[in-house]
């Protein structure tokens, strides 16, 4: 994950930022690549990738998009989130509202001008907090969201809601629970604060305009996001012209990172790139 790269990720720019104020301040890590006019072409959008829980701006499918991106000249700007990868912070201490706040910074710092979000499982419930703070407060900003697997209100609905009492006591009295992993990452730490600082953030039933093309990508033998999670999510994105799509991917897991799940994704880029489908 961290080794030399390849010759696309070599030629991304990595720099740092710092969001937040006294001993909240943090150094996060940012790869950027600018841009290549095309002749005929006006100005197209760039990309903000936002990876998973646990997952960095390094992983295999951040990396196949990064190519991608690098062959038809377009921008592309990735990060890690705090206790992540290679920027700063303790994973424990990290929580949706301080992922929300650096994504927020990435977009005011470097990802200048109208921007497509692609979002992958967590990354997917920022994609969506993002749409919702910036939708009033700077309209047209956001051209478009392409969503994997879209975890929204994960930390209450596909977790907190569904783990067992004895889970629940051990969140509650020592502050964390280590998760069991089917990537074989080692455990995920579930926290006190994870959970509860997540329900600041719930999407809930309350439906909003997106106010931009959404594209959701669900694979249907998810174990982690079920799809009928993601199809909920459908009815949640409303507005007076919601253009929103829903692609079922019947054999498709949660990462989808096959090389057929990246080919559909990258259709699927294409065309939000191009004003399409």
């Amino acid at each position: 994950m961290h080794g030399a790269g390849t010759m696309s990720e070599r030629e991304s720019t990595l720099r740092f930022i710092t969001v937040g104020k006294g001993a909240a301040r943090r150094r996060i890590a940012v790869l950027s690549r600018a841009p290549r006019e095309a002749a005929g072409m006006g100005p197209r959008p760039g990309l903000v990738w936002l990876q998973g829980f646990r997952s960095e701006m390094m992983s295999t499918k951040a990396a196949a998009l990064d190519a991608w991106c690098a062959g038809r000249g377009l921008a592309l700007t990735r990060f890690d989130y705090s206790g992540h990868g290679r920027s700063e912070g303790c994973f424990e201490e990290g929580s949706i509202g301080a992922w929300l706040e650096e994504t927020l910074a990435v977009l005011e710092k470097v990802a200048h001008g109208p921007q497509i979000l692609i979002g992958s499982s967590m990354g997917g419930w920022l994609a969506l907090l993002v749409l919702r703070a910036l939708a009033r407060a700077e309209p047209g900003r956001i051209r478009a969201a392409v969503l994997i697997a879209p975890a929204w209100d994960m930390t209450e609905r596909l977790m907190w809601d569904q783990f067992p009492d004895d889970v629940r006591r051990e969140i509650e009295e020592k502050g964390v629970w280590l998760r069991p992993s089917a990537y074989g990452d080692g455990p995920y730490p579930i926290t006190r604060r994870l959970i509860e600082e997540g329900r600041a953030h719930l999407l809930g039933d309350a439906p909003f305009d997106p106010a931009c093309p959404v594209r959701i990508l669900q694979g249907m033998q998810d174990p982690d996001v079920p799809w009928r999670h993601a199809l909920a999510l459908v009815d949640l994105l409303g507005g007076p012209v919601a253009d929103v799509h829903l692609t079922l991917v019947k054999d498709g897991e949660h990462r989808l990172s096959r090389p057929q799940d990246l080919a559909l994704l990258f259709r699927t880029i294409e065309g939000v790139v191009a004003g399409g489908a």
